[in-house]
């Protein structure tokens, strides 16, 4: 794709990025045929394609000079989860994830939002990652969950209790991020890790001070506050890194929307003198819990007893890690069945804070998904990030947890 970006933008470093993405481009459209929001809407600017030209217009100065011209454009860009699923279908390497943040933000720029929805991205951006503030608030949510609408009681989750978490007694030490809103929503999740690595002699770690991965502000809009939560980050694991602070052998993340952000710290920070090489290395030590799991004694987890489970692969570690088909060897190795699920590649409408932002389209998605989830019978929903689990247990009688639980249960 030819491009002839504004001189103001093409010397920036998101507009060499951009640049270099939008060259990739070959118009195929074979990212459509994947498109969750495309197949939905059937409209071409409501798919990567047609996305990738707005934003190539934006960057040109082509875009019509009108307010109703630029709110469009923004709201084709919004309608996007970013789930990554063109990634995996094109077949010219084109980083879409990137493009479209680029393109949001100056889209952002150029149009601007009305206060309704600055506010609520705002509100969103300052509730989320805030761990305390977030716990505060789900807390009372429970507390007055009766005195609620319907609507907003029925995304209030049900406490999940920890359960114990193994004391650091082996020479094997691995990092986890605890992250932002799974330790309210569902504090089991890295509870029942540390107990599985534990049985495989391995003991699971946390740095008081790490917490918010970034990828909220980096997604609504406020990249910079995005960077401020890497470097909080990288400050906090680094002590750990050295043989007198343990020596961890990786970072390890149970919420895969986590793990394509820590993953993507290098890039974020790859122009700045202190923190560059750190997050090179920080990155470079993300794993998956999949990751780290494969590669050890795991068989040794197999339940007394088959039980069959339907498995979501979440967007961000199918497409975003691009880690396809390691939980689903490592469930079946331990003698768990997985129904076939169709169209396994298709976001459950999830994404972040999609569902809040986009509720219909989100909540369209999540009945197709669960439709296909459910169509064999399983006894559960297993998946690999906080996000999904929440936005699909809303909407299912099935139970739905983190695959972590299985080899938690049956080890």
């Amino acid at each position: 794709m030819q491009t002839q970006i504004l001189s103001a933008l093409r010397h920036t470093s998101a507009g060499k990025v951009a640049e270099d993405i939008l060259r990739r481009c070959v118009h195929c459209g074979f990212c459509n045929a994947t498109c969750p929001t495309y197949q939905l809407l059937g409209d071409e600017n409501d798919g990567p394609r047609g996305r990738i030209y707005l934003i190539k217009q934006l960057m040109e100065g082509n875009l019509e000079n009108t307010p109703d011209s630029g709110r469009k454009t923004l709201q084709h860009l919004d309608r996007c989860l970013l789930c990554r699923s063109c990634e995996t279908t094109c077949p010219s390497g084109v980083e879409y994830g990137k493009l479209l943040d680029i393109g949001r933000h100056l889209a952002e720029e150029h149009v601007g939002r009305d206060r309704a929805d600055s506010t609520l991205r705002k509100r969103l951006r300052t509730f989320l990652p805030k761990t305390n503030l977030f716990s505060l608030g789900l807390t009372l949510g429970r507390t007055f969950k009766p005195l609620l609408p319907k609507k907003l009681a029925h995304k209030i989750t049900a406490p999940r209790p920890a359960g114990d978490w193994p004391k650091a007694r082996h020479d094997r030490w691995i990092l986890v991020l605890e992250g932002c809103v799974q330790p309210a929503l569902s504090p089991d999740i890295n509870a029942a890790t540390a107990r599985v690595l534990d049985k495989l002699g391995i003991s699971l770690v946390v740095a008081p001070k790490a917490g918010c991965c970034g990828a909220v502000s980096q997604h609504l809009g406020a990249p910079d506050d995005a960077l401020e939560y890497m470097k909080r980050n990288i400050d906090a694991w680094w002590p750990y890194l050295s043989k007198q602070g343990g020596g961890v052998e990786a970072i390890v993340t149970t919420a895969s929307g986590c793990g394509v952000m820590v993953k993507e710290y290098a890039h974020h920070l790859r122009h700045d003198p202190e923190y560059g090489i750190k997050a090179e290395r920080i990155s470079n030590l993300c794993k998956d819990i999949a990751e780290i799991i494969a590669k050890e004694n795991y068989q040794q987890l197999a339940p007394a007893q088959a039980t069959k489970v339907a498995w979501h692969p979440p967007c961000t570690l199918q497409h975003g890690q691009k880690i396809r088909g390691v939980v689903e060897n490592i469930l079946t190795d331990c003698g768990y069945v997985l129904v076939p699920v169709a169209d396994e590649h298709l976001c459950c409408g999830s994404a972040g804070t999609y569902s809040i932002l986009q509720p219909e389209l989100s909540q369209q998605l999540r009945r197709n998904k669960l439709a296909n989830l459910t169509a064999n019978a399983p006894e559960a929903i297993v998946t690999a990030n906080i996000g999904c689990q929440t936005h699909l247990q809303e909407g299912s009688d099935l139970p739905v947890m983190h695959w972590i639980h299985l080899l938690d249960k049956s080890g």
